[in-house]
């Protein structure tokens, strides 16, 4: 008991007691310690991996409800971030605070690089920063000192004068109000709290009760974050200059940190003459959408052809099949056969790692499809979902049989940028299930878990609370300030596989 009691003195003296002191922070000061390559990249992983679920339940769940808190406690248990005050501080804790730290810097650098990524950055920290404050609990006037934030809280004389007006404010019992600390700030300061009416308003004041301090402090937080990301992306040539680093960087906001599609489990399990059925039926739009271009036109410029090429390698297609696939289709779109052995099949050789480099490549994720290459007049690659204009995506929303209720509810994630969510539901409405029970992020993971419904093989989590399910549509508004649903993109090859491809890529290939 004594060497206990001992080494709990000693933890709480420690350099990551002193630095940690709590599970959140505002992140003001950078990490100056060593890292090594090794944790520098697994501890931007699992961050992404974390704001990129965070991403997703936040659509999927009403924010600060039951089930949201649920999903999201369980996620930060999971990939072992903190995320409130233990009973018992012990050197694990403060080890998940330093990963939180040091990966929060990392993820910061990879996401300053754009308007887009910085806003979709900024919106999934804000998620996370909002649920660790509320559990913060009877610990939030502490954090709030700590960080120089003592908000100016209202005298009791005052309080007993206002008391009908607070109440009748926010639709509060006379005992909160007697009960709430209640802080005067400006109300520029709260003005979504001023716009649902849930503080009283005097003189330029807003008065708020102690439960919704966590506004001012998420703005505070905000601000913070947002001007920061803006002095990072200044000091991104001198980071970059690192090439130890650049490599990292530049590819982390693009790294596909799911399954690795390019290990085939079926191949030459699909034959050629099934290909039809399955675009119809488990295809996600991306691929579909390729997939009639090459049957109505009978040819594929290169962008197109190395996106559906690799997504039908990763589905199960040899190389034997894919040559055969190809040849036939563009020789119906009168390439003749010597022609396409010339300028077409050495290509297709090279993405199966036979020719070339001999680098076996990875089927596009997600975010590689959403951020790289934007398609151009006549190019049908990319994502419908962030490259099509709205009302055609409908129009083709509406040939594919979805309801108009569920393309009304594609259409609000698309304008809140978030694409992968919106391939998601398409997901649930095509494949007729309440929730499909993963974060969609690459096609052919879509492929994958659409055999597995139609073939019964895997059960479908079903909505437990018809509440829950009714507000899904309320849920799924865009949030202001959200970006792209950039969660995990890019394939999983490796640095030097990327720039490889990267290289193939920008080669002048014939259209």
């Amino acid at each position: 008991m004594q060497f206990d009691r001992g080494a709990h003195r000693r933890l709480r003296c420690s350099p990551l007691a002193e630095t940690y002191p709590f599970p959140i922070q505002f992140y003001e000061q950078p990490p100056t310690e060593n890292v090594s390559l090794q944790d520098f990249e697994s501890f931007a992983v699992e961050r992404l991996r974390l704001l990129k679920s965070v991403e997703t339940i936040g659509v999927s769940y009403i924010r600060a409800s039951e089930s949201y808190n649920k999903k999201l406690e369980s996620e930060l248990r999971k990939l072992k971030f903190p995320y409130r005050v233990s009973g018992e501080e012990k050197l694990e804790e403060y080890e998940t605070r330093r990963k939180d730290h040091i990966s929060h810097f990392i993820l910061r650098l990879a996401y300053c690089q754009s308007e887009e990524l910085r806003r979709w950055f900024i919106q999934q920290e804000m998620d996370v920063f909002r649920f660790r404050f509320n559990e913060l609990q009877d610990k939030q006037q502490e954090f709030l000192k700590h960080n120089n934030l003592e908000y100016q809280t209202i005298q009791e004389e005052e309080k007993e004068q206002l008391a009908k007006s607070l109440a009748d404010s926010g639709g509060y019992s006379s005992v909160k109000v007697d009960e709430w600390l209640f802080y005067k700030v400006y109300f520029t300061e709260v003005l979504e709290l001023v716009r649902v009416r849930k503080v009283y308003v005097k003189d330029g004041f807003a008065y708020i009760p102690h439960p919704e301090i966590v506004v001012t402090v998420l703005n505070e937080f905000r601000q913070r974050l947002s001007k920061s990301l803006a002095i990072a992306s200044r000091s991104l040539p001198v980071i970059q200059s690192d090439e130890r680093l650049q490599p990292l960087l530049n590819n982390l906001s693009h790294a596909y940190v799911g399954q690795d599609y390019s290990i085939q489990k079926n191949v030459g399990k699909i034959s050629l003459e099934q290909i039809d059925s399955l675009a119809a039926k488990s295809y996600p739009p991306c691929m579909r959408q390729l997939h009639k271009a090459l049957r109505d036109n009978h040819h594929l410029r290169h962008g197109g052809r190395m996106q559906y090429g690799l997504f039908l390698k990763g589905i199960g297609l040899t190389l034997e099949q894919a040559l055969q696939f190809w040849k036939s289709e563009f020789i119906r779109g009168k390439v003749d056969p010597d022609k396409f052995d010339k300028l077409y099949a050495y290509n297709i050789r090279h993405s199966f790692g036979k020719e070339g480099k001999r680098v076996d490549y990875t089927p596009f994720s997600c975010m590689k499809i959403i951020l790289s290459n934007a398609p151009s007049q006549g190019d049908y690659h990319g994502c419908p979902f962030r490259h099509s204009d709205p009302e055609l995506l409908k129009q083709k929303l509406q040939s594919y049989k979805i309801p108009p209720a569920g393309i009304s509810q594609i259409l609000d994630l698309v304008k809140g940028m978030h694409y992968q969510l919106a391939c998601q539901k398409y997901f649930e409405l095509t494949h007729n299930v309440d929730e499909v029970g993963f974060s969609l992020n690459h096609p052919n993971q879509y492929f994958v878990e659409s055999q597995k419904v139609l073939s019964g093989s895997r059960d479908i989590k079903k909505e437990s609370s018809q509440t829950e399910s009714s507000q899904r549509s309320q849920s799924n508004q865009p949030t202001r300030g959200t970006s792209a649903s950039v969660s995990k993109p890019g394939d999983q090859a490796t640095s030097t596989d990327i720039k490889v491809l990267e290289e193939l890529l920008s080669e002048d290939y014939p259209e």
